[in-house]
């Protein structure tokens, strides 16, 4: 009964791709959640952190520590933003961009450890999305009553 229950599913494989993460990242001593801010920092950086935690759906209890440790071990930086001291900004080192190219495998190992190629992924991945945003607006919904 319980694996025919979606919710148990997605819990499942949550706790699955932890551990390939754990794995994968242990040359780094990275976990995941720290990992998810450097990549979300490659691809646009500076990042206040209120956007970091919007986009990673985290809160702040979350992430200032998880901050606290990436600026501890020189991959990132919290500024303030000039013009505005009540904005804390997240930039990335250079060692941090460093890690970029030496990590570049870190997806396509996590990819091969899934099983899933090309269209499958894709669908796997818009499926998990739609099922996300139906989430999140449920809860939405159900916060603003």
């Amino acid at each position: 009964m319980i694996d025919e229950m979606v919710c148990f599913g997605m819990y499942s494989a949550s706790h699955a791709f932890a551990q390939a993460y754990r794995r994968v990242l242990a040359p780094w001593q990275l976990t995941y959640p720290q990992y998810l801010v450097l990549v979300a920092l490659w691809d646009r950086e500076p990042r206040s952190v209120k956007e970091l935690g919007a986009e990673l759906h985290l809160d702040s209890g979350t992430l200032s520590p998880l901050l606290r440790r990436l600026v501890a071990r020189a991959f990132v930086t919290k500024t303030r933003r000039s013009g505005d001291d009540r904005v804390v900004e997240v930039a990335l080192t250079a060692q941090g961009r460093a890690l970029q190219a030496e990590m570049a495998g870190v997806a396509a190992e996590i990819a091969q450890c899934t099983g899933l190629t090309g269209d499958r992924a894709r669908e796997m991945l818009a499926a998990v999305h739609e099922m996300t945003a139906a989430l999140r607006q449920t809860a939405e919904a159900a916060a603003s009553r």
